[in-house]
């Protein structure tokens, strides 16, 4: 008779192999060696490195400070009072069939981390109109532990979700959630690309790995495939890629991660990105070598569920080959 201990071993090894067949043998054990060293760190085994999202004690004293300076509910009322911002790639050499094409941009949803939240948007995504929608990753509240409570998060969120779905993940994100959110219905584009079609012509949909903590991710496997002259859209965590996208070829860059700041001084003025790129990149439109990319703020909160200054969205981008409007 098999024991007790024995059935999580045997789940491991078989999510382990699933998760080989799917990324590669390589991919796979680094990107789960990554996490297993990284959740060392969290629980005090390792101290040679120090990230705030990682501090066990962060969101109470930040709270305690937010609490005592009296922004705390107003900051969590702002967490929950979602935008809907609207943005326009030019693109003069799309195909016409895709002329208008509107893709919905969810980004660092942290779906277990506050259910009001969570509830704010699906409330909001749900009379939408959009051709396809795009998620660039931190589903998940923690960057480590326990992933069923942002599945579960994710699931709901799934029926909420017109159409096909196509995904990244960030770095809250954990491989282990890749199985159960493709089975939900989620595609996810690990270093991966996948040509969208209408009226047979064709956009060319490609997605990377975490870039900002595992870096994990492969341009050149990603985007190696688009034929030349293809419109591609990248989707990446964070906009620390973008130089590298940008002479890789990518017409249009979708991200998140900095959450805009999410707390930030009067004007909007972030206090920190936790990003390695231009603070110009921080958040909205901008434009590189060519490409152009959108940061999103992100629909959801880190560390506490908090917002000062610093609006959550969803974002309808539209595409077009005439002016920007």
């Amino acid at each position: 008779m098999n024991s007790p201990a024995r059935k999580p071993e045997r789940q491991d090894e078989l999510l382990d192999y699933r998760l080989s067949l799917r990324l590669g043998p390589v991919h796979a054990r680094q990107r789960l060696g990554i996490e297993r060293e990284a959740e060392a760190k969290v629980f005090g085994r390792d101290r040679s490195s120090f990230h705030l999202e990682n501090l066990t004690s962060a969101p109470g004293f930040i709270r305690f400070c937010l609490r005592i300076s009296g922004l705390l509910g107003r900051g969590q009322a702002n967490s929950r009072r979602l935008d809907t911002a609207h943005n326009y790639f030019h693109l003069p050499d799309l195909p016409a069939s895709f002329e208008g094409f509107r893709i919905l941009h969810l980004t660092d949803l942290h779906v277990d981390m506050d259910e009001a939240n969570l509830q704010s948007v699906i409330r909001k995504i749900s009379p939408l109109d959009y051709d396809l929608c795009v998620l660039t990753g931190d589903y998940r509240k923690q960057t480590w532990g326990p992933v069923e409570a942002a599945l579960e998060g994710m699931a709901r969120l799934r029926d909420a979700i017109k159409g096909p779905a196509y995904a990244v993940l960030g770095n809250h994100d954990s491989v282990r959630m890749v199985p159960a959110l493709e089975d939900m219905g989620y595609a996810l584009l690990m270093n991966e690309m996948v040509p969208i079609e209408r009226s047979g012509e064709h956009l060319y949909l490609a997605g990377v790995d975490d870039p900002h903590f595992y870096k994990v991710h492969n341009l050149h496997r990603a985007g190696d495939d688009i034929p030349p002259g293809g419109i591609s859209l990248l989707l990446s965590h964070s906009p620390e890629i973008w130089r590298e996208a940008s002479h890789a070829g990518y017409d249009m860059f979708l991200c998140g991660h900095t959450h805009g700041g999410q707390i930030c001084l009067p004007g909007g003025i972030p206090l920190t990105l936790d990003a390695d790129c231009p603070r110009h990149l921080g958040r909205g439109y901008w434009r590189a070598n060519g490409m152009q990319g959108y940061t999103s703020p992100g629909a959801g909160t880190s560390v506490v569920n908090v917002r000062l200054n610093c609006p959550p969205e969803v974002t309808i981008h539209t595409l077009s080959r005439g002016p920007s409007q």
